[in-house]
Order: C-alpha cells, then sequence, then structure tokens
C-alpha cells in the first residue's frame, strides 16, 4: 500500500486567505528520516514473540495506522499547548516545541499502544537485541523501498507545518488572492531551489543554501594543504592524506624537521651532510671520532661522482650508496 506523495500548493486557511506552501527543506527531510526507525520500532514491539507474526506481515497496516495518528495529533497540537500552556503551571509537563521531539512523543505514544505483553517489560524496551532488531528492520525496509524517502518527505510537510508553533521551519505567510500569493513565493525565503553544485541533487531551500554550500560534498574547493589541485569536498580528506604533494611529513633520516612532501627533495640536499653523519654512526658505530666522521662524509662526497648520495630519500637507499662508495675506494685503495 502506497501513500500519495502531492506536490505542495497553496493552502486555504482561515478566512479563506492563501497559505505560503514552502517549508524548510532540510528540516522536512530530517523529519522524514524518523518515520522509517519510529516504524520499525512499532513492528517489532508488537511482534516480538509471537511465533506467527513477523514485522514485514505487520508493516502496512502499522505504517498507515502510525500515519493516521501523529497526523491526526498534529492537526490539534497547537491548539492542545495553548490549552495545556494555559492550565498547567508545571514547566516539566508542557509539550516542547521542537517539531522533531514533538514527533518523536507523537510515535513513541502510538508504539506504546500496540506493545505487547513482551514490548511491555521494561527490560526489553532498553535491550541491545530491540535495538539491533529495530536496525535491521530499517534496514531491510530500505532496500526493499517499502517506504521510500520522497513519499515520506510528503507525510513529514505536514507533520512540520503543523507542530512548528513558532514557525521557524514553514513559512506563515498568507494573501487574500493567488497574484499576491505568486508573487511572494518568487521571494520566500523558504522556496526549494537545487543546489548548483555539479552532481550535487538536494534540493534545499533559500535561506538553508549557504549551510548546505558549506557542507556540500560536491563542492568545489582548493586544497586545505594549499596545493594547486582542486577537488570536491568529499575528496578531500583522501587526497590530502595519500597524494597531496603538499602533506605534511617528518625527516626520513630521523631531523627534527618536518616539510611539505614536495620539498623532501630538497630538503635531503640542503641537509646531506647531516644525513651522511647519522648512517655512518650506524655503520661504524666507534669507528671514528666525530672528527673523523665529517672528514670520511666529505670524502664521500667528493667520491660520489653520480651523485646517488643527494638522490637518497630514505635511510636503506643512503646506507646502500654509503656501503657501496667505500667499497669502491678500498678496492681503489688496495690496487
Amino acid at each position: 500500500m502506497e501513500l500519495p506523495v502531492t506536490e505542495p500548493g497553496p493552502v486555504r486557511s482561515e478566512g479563506l486567505l492563501l497559505q505560503c506552501p514552502y517549508c524548510d527543506s532540510e528540516a522536512m527531510h530530517k523529519l522524514a528520516q524518523l518515520l522509517l526507525p519510529g516504524l520499525a520500532a512499532v513492528c517489532i514491539d508488537c511482534t516480538t514473540g509471537d511465533l506467527f507474526r513477523k514485522p514485514s506481515v505487520v508493516a502496512v497496516d502499522m505504517r498507515k495506522e502510525m500515519v493516521d495518528y501523529v497526523t491526526q495529533r498534529s492537526e490539534t497540537f497547537i491548539s492542545d499547548s495553548l490549552i495545556e500552556s494555559e492550565a498547567s503551571q508545571d514547566e516539566e509537563k508542557e509539550m516542547p516545541e521542537d517539531p522533531f521531539e514533538v514527533v518523536s512523543i507523537f510515535m513513541d505514544d502510538f508504539s506504546s499502544t500496540k506493545r505487547n505483553i513482551i514490548g511491555h517489560v521494561s527490560g526489553w524496551l532498553m535491550s541491545d537485541s530491540r535495538e539491533d532488531k529495530i536496525d535491521d528492520f530499517v534496514q531491510e525496509m530500505e532496500m526493499t523501498r517499502f517506504w521510500p524517502l520522497e513519499r515520506r518527505e510528503a507525510i513529514a510537510e505536514v507533520l512540520l507545518k503543523n507542530v512548528d508553533l513558532k514557525t521557524k521551519y514553514h513559512c506563515p505567510e498568507k494573501y487574500e488572492n493567488e497574484q499576491r500569493l505568486a508573487d511572494h513565493k518568487a521571494q520566500c525565503s523558504f522556496r526549494p531551489v537545487t543546489c548548483p553544485n555539479d552532481g550535487c541533487r538536494a534540493k534545499v531551500s533559500v535561506r538553508c543554501m549557504q549551510d548546505h554550500d558549506s557542507a556540500c560534498l560536491f563542492k568545489i574547493l582548493t586544497c586545505e594543504q594549499s596545493c594547486e589541485k582542486r577537488l570536491m569536498r568529499r575528496d578531500m580528506d583522501r587526497h590530502c592524506v595519500t597524494v597531496c604533494p603538499m602533506r605534511p611529513m617528518k625527516c626520513p633520516f630521523g631531523c627534527d624537521s618536518s616539510f611539505p612532501e614536495r620539498n623532501l627533495e630538497q630538503h635531503c640536499s640542503e641537509f646531506l651532510q647531516a644525513h651522511l653523519l647519522k648512517v655512518l654512526k650506524a655503520i661504524h658505530k666507534k669507528g671514528f671520532t666525530d672528527e673523523g666522521f665529517k672528514d670520511h662524509a666529505l670524502l664521500l662526497e667528493k667520491q660520489d661522482i653520480d651523485g646517488k648520495l643527494g638522490k637518497s630519500r630514505e635511510v636503506r637507499s643512503l646506507t646502500n650508496v654509503v656501503k657501496n662508495l667505500e667499497a669502491k675506494m678500498k678496492d681503489g685503495g688496495s690496487s
């Protein structure tokens, strides 16, 4: 059983005024995300311990009942809240104003009416097993597209407008005729627009576009480490860690220096003497005095006609070059 999806249109409110149909698309999406876990919880709780019924068997009926219940509760929410606030002085018992919390309360209330004997046991309600079953059923419904997001968003839009007491997430404007409403809609800050970033298909309210753009994974950005590469935000972390020539690295020879990777060649060239001394001391231990190590390093550099010492980028390769040069020097001295 599918629930209808309708395009938002002008709504006649009190006094035959036309109300702007737009709401915060990000908030609507967030609210729609709550509905599937809410339905899963109802289906799990009312079938737990029942050998003849599974959550998938009752899902269609529970979905319709839940939607009807929360919609009816939402339609009277504002008037009920005003009545309760006037009648009660206990602030802790007042209904919250946050739409997401309000709808969550509605779903919890509905769920409590459907729980079987096991579902009413407090230990079961707090158990990891229950949460795991709910998560598994949510995944099952997502894979089978039992309740697609766009259909949940249609329900969420209605709920959001009904429980948004302070009109923080929907446009409260009303007009007496179609023309004035149309003029307003063209400028309404809640009107939906498509993200301009190539590859992103998100539709966002104009008022939320700046926040969306600052987090959009498809936004093209200059490398955070200041290399010349321009890439999508979603690829930034991998680029900076794996291939960016400006990613920071420590000297492979144990210097205290750190520098961008593309400067490794320059660093190895500038600090060749210091790197040689480290390698020589590791090879020969106490075979030389400090001055002797320095003299031997200078002699190796003179013998390095091919410049292989300066081209070595890590300890092992430099050690091999040093040993080869020392072997040639020994052979030359014995011949």
